[in-house]
């Protein structure tokens, strides 16, 4: 009987050399950690350096008044720091920043914005009452202006630089501009004149058949007391930050209006839009577009924003269409 026997090969492996490894990440970790307090001290550094300003009209800049507001203002504003301005510095400004991208600026002894109506929501905040203006393209960018004195102050900031804020005014002293509050221009499609022949049933089925959300962003807001629209024959919607979007039925055609007209045709509506309304803020409010749907029982203004789009046009053009028929 024969035995047979098994030999078996084995290998062994060199041992890690693990201070080696410590040694390498600890080097990595150095590394990683010289790269971000670097770039941190480039960005402190960058977003401390003197900002430019390009001037502005601002007829008070140089007030007395805005002297004063600009040498109480805070080192500290929305968590930003105040940045020092390059020369020449325009009057009446500051600016607080924590990076190029995150800016707060503040321009005192501006004019009052167009967009300031007797429809604008407003808001108090650091003892002042303030209206928003914002961006209609989208960009987040949007301007607290104050409504309640002379010199009127404006301030800017993103959403980036908002961050977890609200806005952008809470700190500020303001009580060395103490002048009289400015007027509001009036509403959108307030001035218009009534028609003396327009269908009363069909503006009051036009106006019941209007949806809430007629744009995104925008909800019916209340606007009684506001002279010139007449809450059986007007509808009103906003936002925040927005102009609003303002429609009323019954209207007299527009004295601009005359036959071989150029008009836009949506859907079933021709629509005349009003030249002469954008050359005042006391016709169309702001920097609004007035269109008028003609030759319905009722002729129909609508004043549309600029820069919202299409989706409002289209529902009012399709809300006529089903309610107001054409006259005969």
């Amino acid at each position: 009987m024969s035995t047979a026997s098994t030999h078996t090969e084995s290998s062994t492996s060199a041992p890690i050399n693990r201070t080696l490894v410590y040694i390498t990440l600890g080097l990595s970790l150095l590394l990683v950690v010289g790269v971000l307090a670097g770039s941190k001290l480039v960005l402190d550094r960058t977003a401390h350096q003197p900002v430019v300003l390009s001037p502005l009209p601002a007829p008070l800049a140089e007030s007395p008044e805005c002297a004063a507001v600009v040498e109480q203002l805070p080192e500290k504003l929305a968590g930003h720091k105040r940045t020092p301005l390059a020369d020449p510095a325009p009057a009446g400004a500051a600016v607080w920043q924590s990076s190029s991208t995150e800016r707060i600026t503040l321009r005192c002894g501006v004019d009052m914005p167009l967009q300031y109506t007797e429809l604008s929501p407003t808001f108090t905040a650091a003892g002042a009452k303030w209206v928003k203006v914002g961006d209609p393209t989208g960009t987040g960018l949007a301007t607290w202006f104050t409504v309640d004195r002379t010199p009127v102050l404006a301030v800017t900031a993103d959403n980036a630089a908002l961050g977890r804020h609200d806005n952008p005014v809470e700190g500020l002293n303001l009580a060395a501009a103490e002048g009289a509050a400015p007027e509001p221009a009036r509403a959108p499609l307030a001035t218009l004149e009534d028609a003396q022949d327009y269908s009363a049933r069909a503006c009051n089925e036009f106006i019941a058949a209007l949806p809430k959300g007629l744009a995104e962003g925008y909800t019916p807001i209340d606007f009684s007391g506001v002279e010139g629209l007449a809450k059986d024959r007007t509808q009103v919607w906003a936002g925040d930050g927005l102009e609003p979007i303002v429609v009323r039925c019954g209207v007299k055609q527009p004295a601009s209006y005359a036959p071989g007209a150029v008009l836009t045709q949506v859907d079933e509506i021709p629509w005349f839009e009003d030249e002469a309304a954008a050359e005042g803020p006391e016709t169309s409010g702001g920097l609004a577009t007035t269109l008028y749907a003609l030759g319905r029982e009722a002729n129909i203004a609508l004043s549309l924003p600029a820069g919202l789009g299409d989706e409002a046009l289209n529902t009012v053009s399709g809300v006529i269409s089903s309610t107001v028929p054409e006259r005969n």
